[in-house]
This record gives C-alpha cells, structure tokens and sequence, in this order.
C-alpha cells in the first residue's frame, strides 16, 4: 500500500523555497520567455485557501492548504501548481490564488479598478484519463460578457527525458520516474526507469562538472530523486537497486574543477603541440585528444583552435 505521506509536496516545496533559480527555465518554457538563468527571482507570500477533504469513513473535513509558487521576475507574475492526481476543484483553487495576487497588484482610484491576472499553469506529475490538456476559469458577468481565463497544463508524462535536459527543467527530474509507479510497485519489469534513473544521474554529473548545477543544487536534485523513489517503493524489491543508482556520487569543489581544467588544457596544450611537431594530421591530433584525456570532439576541436599553430 502506498505511503500516506505528502511526500511530492515537500518536495515541490523546498525546491521552491531554496532552488528559485531552477524555475527559470520552467517558466521560460512554459510561458515562452527568455528570461537569463541569473535574472532575479522574488517569490511572494502565499495565503491560505479553504477546501473540503473527503475522510476515510466518507465524511467531510475542511482544511486550509496553501498556495504552491507565486513567483514575481520583472514585472510578471507566475503562478505554478504541482499536482501529483486529478483535482475537480483544481479550477476554483487557481481563481482564489489569481486574486490573492491580484489583490496584492490591484490599481484603483475612485470608481475604477484595474485587476492583473498572473499567468498560471498546472504541473501534473501523473496522468490519468481524466487529467485536463488544460485549465479554463470562465468569468461571467451580469451584462452577459463572458471572458476565459485560460492556460495549458504541463503533464510530465508527455515529456521525454532528453526534452528535459536541453531545457534544463531541473524541478521535473524528481518526478520523472511516477510514469513508472505501476509497474515499480507491483514488481513488474523496471528497467525502463532504471535506464531513465542511470540517464538524468549521467546528465546531473556533466553539468554539474560544466558549472550548470552548483554542489547545493546537485546534492539536493539527487536527495528529491531519492525521496520520490523510496515515497513509491515504500520499502518494496526495488527499493534499493533504484535508490542506489542515484547514490556514491562524489560532488567536484569549485576549486577541483578549476585545476582539473587546468590539468586538461596543460595535457591538451602538450599533444597538440608534439602531434603537430611530428606532422600529425588535424583529425589525427583530434582523436588523440579525446581518447588520451577524454575529452568530447567538440572541447578536443576548441583547444586545437586555441593552442594549435594555423595551418
């Protein structure tokens, strides 16, 4: 049975709280902005909402909950939800948090009003076959006018691992592997999302190592993995083979990276200038680089223009 725990929440949630800089991408993504990665980030104070919870004896229980992104970049408003299951009250909820904030931008004089609506998007982290392409709030008025206030939805399912790392969408990588829960917790063939766990671990490590991801935001990318897994396993045969591929990763210091940078131009410096003194060719000197000091082609053509006499 699975683990009655708010497990996704708390993970959304201190993403949000110490990663801000990692919703960048997401909203640029999601909202078509171009917003640099250093941009600053002002994450405003959510209010509580009301919303009436079914029990387990099938009574009713009203709770507060909380909104979960208000973010402010510039002179825009984003708000994200992350939902991990269909909600009908999905719609209401984001109408109550669009004028919480509204209420904060409102500008008025006598007899007028002007309301901001942020720009929102629901992030589901699993789907159903009621789970909505999108979200529509259809505000009506007395005189007639209709107007709808409306946004896509992000279903992860429907994003592929490799789309995710070119965007650098680092907030969706923990929830990944929930495409996977069927078949992880009845034990059925998970190679799928061992093969995508060994992937996103693979691309975490290189941009950490090209200064993509800082140690914080590495160590703690790789803890949300492992909570999602182990909120899913609870405690089942997968377990520990998926937990321990995200494991023994050894984070490079800032001051490591730089003399092994240092190391790898002083060795590329050198086999360049041997291969060209011994009448090597380009490609030659090429192939050298990568497979002596193992760097890409790309990096191995980069020093060859750099340390390399013209030819």
């Amino acid at each position: 049975m699975q683990k009655k725990t708010p497990d996704y929440d708390n993970v959304f949630k201190t993403m949000k709280m110490k990663h801000k800089r990692l919703f960048i991408s997401v909203i640029n993504d999601v909202f078509g902005k171009n917003y640099p990665l250093d941009v600053k980030v002002d994450v405003l104070p959510s209010e509580g909402y009301l919303t009436e919870n079914e029990t387990a004896d099938g009574s009713k229980e009203i709770e507060e909950q909380v909104s979960d992104f208000l973010i402010k970049i510039r002179d825009e408003v984003y708000l994200l939800e992350c939902q991990s299951y269909d909600d009908g009250s999905m719609a209401i909820r984001i109408a109550e948090y669009a004028f919480i904030v509204a209420r904060q931008f409102a500008v008025w004089d006598i007899g007028k009003a002007t309301i901001p609506m942020p720009q929102f998007t629901v992030i589901y982290v699993k789907r159903t076959e009621k789970t909505p392409k999108a979200t529509t709030i259809t505000f009506t008025f007395p005189d007639g006018q209709s107007v709808d206030y409306k946004s896509d939805n992000v279903i992860l399912e429907e994003l592929t691992r490799e789309y995710i790392i070119e965007k650098k969408l680092f907030p969706y990588i923990p929830f990944y592997i929930a495409r996977y829960e069927k078949d992880i917790v009845s034990g059925n063939d998970i190679e799928a999302a061992v093969d995508d766990l060994t992937f996103f671990r693979n691309e975490i490590i290189r941009l950490h190592n090209e200064s993509g991801l800082s140690d914080l935001e590495m160590t703690d990318l790789i803890g949300f993995i492992k909570t999602i897994i182990t909120h899913i396993t609870n405690g089942n045969k997968n377990e520990e083979r998926l937990v321990n591929i995200m494991g023994g990763i050894i984070i490079e210091t800032e001051s490591e990276r730089l003399m092994r940078q240092g190391m790898e131009q002083g060795e590329a410096k050198m086999l360049i200038r041997l291969g060209q003194k011994n009448g090597l060719s380009d490609a030659a000197i090429l192939d050298g680089l990568q497979e002596e000091i193992g760097v890409s082609i790309e990096r191995a053509e980069a020093y060859l223009q750099q340390y390399g006499k013209q030819t």
